[in-house]
């Protein structure tokens, strides 16, 4: 029978530390069976496929904590909230981020990630993006422990948005997004008839924006901003025909940001997040089997918000927080701090970020810095590079009006 070699899995190391458990049979685990990577022993903790939907990829908003449902509009909007790119000061933007990942446990891992926008008109945008994840490499065994092949896992998704000015301080977005996950490959095994193969999914985003530029808080003016993301709503996910399906990480983000303008030179920003996974808390039964693992799509979306074992006070534990300061001189240099929290009970990611970003003319470049609370954080001191290139048309003309603040970074 092959199995994988779970001294050199990579991405089994990151689906632990992500609480998503699946092995190449799309297998899962059961809670409560040992501290794996700081998780406590009764956490409980939600698991899905294709967790790397869920790694914040640009170093802006990874440099503030994770938070972007509602912070100014750029070219990586496609990921926390594409219905803030009606209000983007340029007419198109691009951007390209390389991330390691998880380099304290293995050094073959990294993320890529490429997005981009472009405005129709003062009232429309299209944007899309695509997702690479490589995995490192694998070997896979016998019962003998010796070495059958070697495979490479790797995931990916592409993305298309349209979002929609419906008024001078309101937008709304939809988008649509292709997943493809491949940790094994193909195999068939007769003798025991387990077989693996790549799994897909198709799945929607829905988001909207608001914004008003008119406040003054303390003298100051001041924007505030406030956005909601419904993201990655699709079908189940399977990595055999012999096993059950998966939910991917259908996710709802809701943020709020502030954005006061201390004077000429002078901008500071202060935003916040709440996030919560809209899939099914695991319910296990005498057996350790997940009895919440059968539910239907909408079933477990809309009963995700009380289904967990643990009642009320497990529910609340669920709601990861986020949140982030960033600080811009002359529209040209940025300092940005962050924090993350997320429950031990529910994963025990914990952490303090750094970023610092520069803008020239139409380039600009982001980089984070990841301070786990914990040491030995398989986390920990993760870097992140972004590379963004914006232009504004010659006709252009902001969709904001007078009011742009905080929205022109």
């Amino acid at each position: 029978m092959i199995k994988m070699n779970m001294m050199r899995n990579g991405f089994i190391a990151t689906a632990l530390f992500l609480l998503s458990a699946i092995t190449a049979f799309g297998q899962g685990t059961s809670s409560g069976s040992g501290s794996v990577l700081g998780q406590e022993q009764d956490g409980n903790p939600i698991i899905t496929a294709v967790p790397f939907l869920t790694i914040a990829p640009d170093a802006r908003s990874s440099g503030m904590g994770d938070v972007g449902a509602a912070t100014s509009p750029d070219a990586n909007s496609v990921y926390w909230n594409a219905s803030k790119l009606p209000f983007a000061k340029d007419k198109y933007g691009v951007s390209l981020a390389v991330n390691p990942w998880l380099h304290k446990v293995v050094d073959d891992m990294f993320i890529s990630y490429l997005s981009g926008y472009y405005k129709i008109n003062d009232r429309q945008v299209i944007s899309g993006s695509m997702r690479y994840f490589e995995l490192g490499s694998i070997d896979f065994t016998n019962e003998f422990a010796q070495v059958t092949r070697t495979f490479d896992p790797r995931e990916f998704s592409f993305d298309a948005n349209f979002s929609m000015l419906l008024s001078e301080r309101f937008s709304m977005g939809l988008g649509a997004r292709y997943i493809y996950s491949n940790l094994a490959g193909s195999v068939n095994s007769s003798s025991n008839g387990l077989d693996s193969r790549p799994g897909h999914s198709v799945a929607f985003d829905l988001n909207a924006y608001w914004q008003n530029p008119d406040l003054e808080i303390a003298g100051y003016k001041t924007l505030w901003a406030l956005g909601a993301n419904v993201s990655n709503v699709g079908l189940k996910m399977s990595y055999s025909t012999n096993s059950q399906e998966d939910f991917i990480p259908s996710n709802l983000r809701l943020g709020s940001a502030l954005t006061a303008e201390l004077d000429p030179y002078n901008k500071l920003t202060w935003a916040f997040d709440v996030n919560k996974l809209l899939v099914p808390t695991p319910e296990y039964d005498e057996n350790g089997v997940n009895v919440n693992a059968d539910k239907a799509l909408f079933s477990g979306i809309f009963g995700s918000f009380a289904d967990a074992p643990g009642g009320f006070s497990e529910e609340m534990k669920e709601f990861m927080i986020s949140t982030g300061l960033e600080y811009w001189y002359n529209e040209m240099f940025a300092a940005r701090f962050g924090y993350f929290y997320e429950s031990p009970q529910k994963g025990d990611r914990q952490y303090f970020t750094l970023g610092v970003g520069i803008r020239y003319q139409m380039f600009g470049f982001d980089f984070s810095y990841l301070i786990a609370n914990k040491r030995n954080h398989p986390l920990e001191d993760t870097l992140r590079f972004t590379i963004m290139l914006n232009m504004a048309g010659k006709q252009q003309k902001s969709s904001q009006g007078p009011g742009s603040l905080g929205n022109d970074i």
